[in-house]
């Protein structure tokens, strides 16, 4: 890269997915062998309709405040899909003036509480914009982080972090049969945050410590994996219940916080089904109050 060159967010993603498009896949006639994989920049520009220069500056870091017609003509030369096209608007929008660290932690909402606890039998949580776990429910803890304390969420210090535990926190790593796949879900997830929210510094902080203690999450982030994952199928192998499959449905609140709730529930009639029964039961046995022994 050349040393005038500027590392941003928006350079990144567009080089990484330049770098991923074989000039057949986009139409381009490739003659004799290439330096470097993917499209030059100077045919992704042409593609696009814009000037190789005004690409190439953009790219560096050099130009900023592209209009949503050159983004979205910069998408469709790259064959973008939905999520990675509404990725590349948030970071071509110039980055919000810095704000102040906020002294005061983020914290569910009561009613959001209130409605997760309600929901006995469907195992839920509150998650942050940054993953961290604001509120759960008995059988949201008990499922995704029973070696945690129940009132964990309660205290911002302690909170557990869903992305954090999975890539450096053994116990929740075993908890996923198709751990690769649930990895790639949470970077390419995170990796939307990000673009929303590029001014958060805790967030930048996260991404840095998880970079700098877990080679895996380094090696996928530098891929930039980009999908919403609003909902799917997450495979467990619990250590009290054993393997289940379960759908997941993130509901995004309507506001600006980021935070969404995240419920899981099982096909009806599934061995999943009947091991999120089993849950449930230890539940109730666990709020159960203790008979005492007749005294004489």
């Amino acid at each position: 890269m050349a040393e005038s060159e500027q590392r941003t967010p928006l350079g990144e993603f567009l080089r990484s997915r330049r770098a991923a498009l074989k000039p057949e896949d986009a139409g381009v006639v490739s003659y004799g062998a290439r330096r470097v994989p993917g499209l030059r920049r100077e045919e992704l520009a042409q593609l696009a309709g814009v000037s190789a220069t005004y690409y190439a500056r953009l790219e560096q870091g050099h130009s900023t405040n592209a209009s949503p017609m050159v983004i979205d003509a910069l998408a469709r030369a790259l064959n973008l899909d939905a999520d990675e096209r509404a990725h590349l608007h948030d970071l071509a929008r110039p980055a919000p003036r810095k704000r102040r660290r906020s002294s005061r932690p983020a914290a569910a909402w009561p009613g959001t509480r209130q409605l997760i606890d309600a929901m006995g039998d469907v195992p839920a949580v509150v998650l942050g914009r940054r993953t961290e776990v604001l509120a759960w429910n008995t059988l949201g803890h008990l499922l995704l982080a029973g070696h945690y304390a129940a009132d964990a969420p309660d205290r911002p210090d302690e909170r557990p972090n869903l992305t954090r535990m999975l890539f450096l926190d053994p116990h929740h790593r075993d908890l996923y049969v198709r751990w690769q796949e649930e990895a790639t879900r949470a970077v390419a997830s995170l990796r939307v945050v990000a673009g929303r929210f590029q001014d958060d510094r805790d967030l930048a902080e996260l991404i840095g410590e998880l970079s700098m203690r877990s080679p895996e999450f380094a090696s996928l982030w530098s891929k930039h994996p980009v999908a919403t994952c609003a909902s799917g199928t997450k495979h467990f192998r619990h250590p009290e219940v054993g393997e289940l499959a379960l759908e997941f449905e993130a509901l995004h609140l309507p506001d600006d916080s980021g935070h969404r709730i995240l419920m899981y529930s099982a096909a009806p009639g599934s061995s999943s089904e009947a091991a999120l029964h089993l849950l449930r039961a230890k539940v109730t046995e666990d709020s159960a109050p203790t008979t005492r022994a007749p005294t004489r």
